[in-house]
């Protein structure tokens, strides 16, 4: 993609989601979201097709940009500093995307809804990164027999997810490396006391 067709498709991305952060998925319109981001509605046809098209792009468009901020940890030489530095990054990117993360959430478990096939194939692109940090953690024999990662890997997601709209939506004054500490308490629980 173009540098130009990529800051359109952020534009649309960010003009949704304080649409969506507003009035949920379900009321948007196309007339609403091209007017919020500039752009003539043609283009978002000319792009996307349709709004649901265009909705369903920019659901993968911010997972997508999730994951690549998450996979830029996966180099961390300790398994259990890679994963704090992965939650911290996940903070923050639900810090700047909040409403992103809310209908994440909301969407996600919802069953059936109308983006649960798109959503579960980005839910494994997203837990398939952690996964492969806790098989990093148990090789280096720091994950207690018994845990099951797959489990493990979809239990920090969705810590992760909901601690986080929980800070943003009632203690947003918490400072976000008090939040990553206090998830990392239940990762290094899991990931044994000699972690980091």
């Amino acid at each position: 993609m173009s540098p130009r067709g990529e800051h359109t498709k952020q534009k649309l991305f960010e003009s949704t989601l304080r649409l969506a952060t507003a009035k949920g998925l379900a009321g948007l319109t196309v007339d609403e979201i091209a007017a919020e981001a500039g752009v003539a509605k043609g283009t978002v046809y000319y792009n996307f097709g349709s709004r649901d098209g265009l909705i369903d792009a920019l659901l993968r468009y911010g997972v997508g940009q999730l994951a690549e901020r998450l996979r830029a940890h996966t180099g961390e030489p300790d398994p259990v500093v890679a994963l704090e530095s992965m939650v911290d990054t996940g903070l923050e990117f639900i810090a700047t995307y909040r409403g992103f993360s809310q209908i994440l959430v909301s969407e996600l478990w919802r069953t059936p809804g109308q983006w649960h096939e798109t959503l579960s194939l980005l839910r494994e692109d997203i837990i398939s990164i952690v996964e492969e940090q806790l098989h990093r953690v148990a090789d280096a024999g720091r994950l207690p027999a018994g845990v099951q990662v797959p489990t493990a890997a979809a239990g920090l997601f969705g810590t992760l997810l909901v601690v986080a709209l929980d800070w943003q939506v009632f203690q947003p004054h918490r400072p976000r490396a008090e939040v990553r500490d206090g998830i990392m308490l239940l990762v290094r629980g899991v990931a044994g006391a000699n972690g980091g």
